[in-house]
């Protein structure tokens, strides 16, 4: 029995890019009309590759600098959310590349919500794995300053809980801007901590 159920649910991808270097703000990126994308993810894009070095995100689990395997190969954006965080910075619109962002996606719902686990296939079998949400980082926050000063240092406020998701490659293709993600859920409740059982 299938333990991912496929939805009715599905994004459009509207933008993609490609982060050469993550060596400070302001966040370089390349737009991109597709992308094809490996086990590692996009090779040569800062974020690729089968293993990463960990980060502060999980020094609870790992010292810093711990080999372990990369479940952030792609960062992946909701169209709608963006548009809010504009709105909550008073700016007509965020370019994606500020963000560093690897796919841009309408139509999706509470897409920084998406439960870990959860999986967007696209037309040619191509199937990212979100990992979980993505947290707001300075490095946005310093990209958009420069772009627009007054208004960058607003944005960790203004896009928490919006940031989007961070994902892997599980079956590699090729993603292009226009194509459909159809969006597939694990087939289990939350987690309750206390009453257990299997209902």
């Amino acid at each position: 029995m299938p333990a991912l159920a496929p939805t009715e649910f599905k994004g459009r991808v509207v933008w993609l890019g490609r982060v050469p270097h993550r060596e400070a703000a302001p966040i370089a990126c390349d737009p991109l009309d597709e992308m094809t994308l490996g086990f590692g993810g996009l090779e040569g894009e800062v974020h690729a590759g089968l293993t990463r070095p960990s980060c502060s995100r999980v020094t609870a689990q790992h010292p810093k600098g711990t080999e372990i395997a990369n479940t952030r190969q792609l960062s992946l954006v909701g169209a709608e959310e963006l548009a809010r965080i504009a709105a909550a910075l008073g700016l007509e619109e965020i370019d994606p590349a500020w963000l560093g962002a690897s796919v841009v996606i309408a139509g999706l719902p509470d897409f920084s919500h998406l439960p870990p686990s959860a999986r967007l296939q696209g037309p040619d079998g191509c199937t990212l794995v979100i990992d979980m949400q993505n947290q707001p980082c300075q490095f946005p926050a310093m990209t958009i300053e420069a772009a627009h000063p007054g208004h960058g240092k607003a944005f960790k406020a203004a896009a928490k809980g919006l940031r989007g998701v961070t994902a892997w490659v599980e079956r590699p293709g090729t993603l292009r801007r226009g194509d459909a993600l159809r969006l597939h859920l694990p087939e289990q409740r939350a987690w309750r901590p206390q009453g257990g059982g299997d209902a």
